[in-house]
């Protein structure tokens, strides 16, 4: 199958969805039928069902897209498909119906969507996204429709790692790795708004400028410098008070020896693939905190998600955190858009464009 523009079938909604109540109208909707690469993708005519009691219905515009959909097609996320499977987190668009007990929302209302639900079940790769309502929130303003589908899956993780857990104070040294990714730049832009200092992390010489551009105090090349012996001279030899990881695997020794004493280092991804050495002596030696983390800890508490929605909501308003849209793709070519993400070239957010 070509990757260029995605097969069109006029399949049927999954046995799942029979009972729904179904309008005559239809939407394209990608999905897969098994896991694997790009192949596996379908762009399919399905139904749009009427919204449940508590979703809401969102004619989209915009979809942003993540890590973690391209794992998730490999069948090697968090969660498992439910074949065929439906998937996407994060849309924008205007909100065309919604269920009896919605109250956020309203039709007509331009929105984006929180990953808080289940990617088999909700996903928003189509013309047309059913999500519940706790996961919908009235756009910025401020903001365009690529914008708009390009902030919660990346700010809240930063938000949720750096402040909600970390607590990170002014003047105090942050390492955020694989920096050049949307949550990295998020991280970046986060940190600075509370006045701390912050290193990034990268493997290619071509992206430091950007990372300096977008707000870094200083950044390593991973594949030219010393990571130990690079921070070890930036710091002092104070270390790093808090770590943002999204590589582990063997560099969690490295992270560990670059941390403070009693810092905290916070995993939140795994680009490295291989095993992960737990760095015992040197956490016992500094007293240090290592621990797992996915955004789903907030998102899932709604308590824990309404405190990142008032830290961020402001700060989009002002143009404080501003996301970086890195490359926009039309909804045909969503399949080059994650052969795009696999190539790890990208400097920010990848958006896909259904006006294109």
């Amino acid at each position: 199958m070509s990757t260029q523009n995605l097969e069109i079938s006029n399949t049927q909604t999954d046995l799942s969805e029979e009972n729904r109540e179904a309008s005559s109208e239809h939407a394209k909707v990608v999905r897969f039928h098994q896991t694997g690469d790009v192949s596996v993708l379908r762009m399919e005519t399905l139904p749009i069902l009427a919204p449940e009691k508590d979703e809401v219905q969102i004619k989209v515009r915009a979809i942003g897209l993540n890590r973690a959909e391209v794992m998730f097609r490999n069948g090697a996320y968090i969660e498992t498909p439910e074949l065929p499977s439906r998937l996407g987190y994060e849309a924008s668009g205007v909100v065309e119906a919604v269920g009896s007990e919605v109250t956020n929302v309203k039709v007509g209302d331009f929105v984006s969507t929180v990953p808080a639900f289940s990617m088999s079940k909700f996903g928003v790769y189509g013309e047309s996204a059913n999500v519940p309502s706790y996961a919908v929130v009235k756009s910025p303003v401020n903001f365009t429709a690529a914008q708009s589908a390009s902030i919660w899956m990346q700010y809240i993780t930063a938000y949720g790692a750096l402040i909600d857990i970390g607590k990170l104070a002014r003047d105090q040294f942050v390492l955020i790795t694989a920096a050049s990714s949307s949550v990295g730049v998020a991280a970046i832009q986060i940190a600075r708004s509370r006045g701390a200092k912050v290193i990034a992390t990268t493997r290619r010489e071509t992206k430091k400028q950007f990372l300096l551009d977008k707000g870094a105090d200083h950044v390593v090349v991973t594949d030219q410098e010393d990571l130990v012996f690079t921070i070890e001279q930036l710091t002092e030899g104070e270390g790093v008070a808090l770590i943002f990881d999204a590589i582990g695997g063997p560099l969690l020794s490295d992270l560990a020896e670059v941390a403070g004493q009693g810092g905290m280092i916070i995993e939140y991804g795994a680009l490295d693939g291989a095993e992960t050495p737990y760095p015992l002596f040197t956490a016992l030696a500094k007293g240090l905190t290592i621990r797992g983390y996915t955004l789903f800890e907030l998102t899932q508490d709604m308590t824990r998600l309404e405190h990142a929605k008032a830290f961020l909501m402001p700060l989009f308003e002002s143009g404080v955190l501003i996301p970086e849209i890195d490359k926009v793709f039309s909804f045909h070519n969503i399949a080059k858009a994650h052969e795009y993400m696999e190539s790890n070239q990208q400097m920010g957010k990848i958006v896909v464009d259904l006006t294109l």
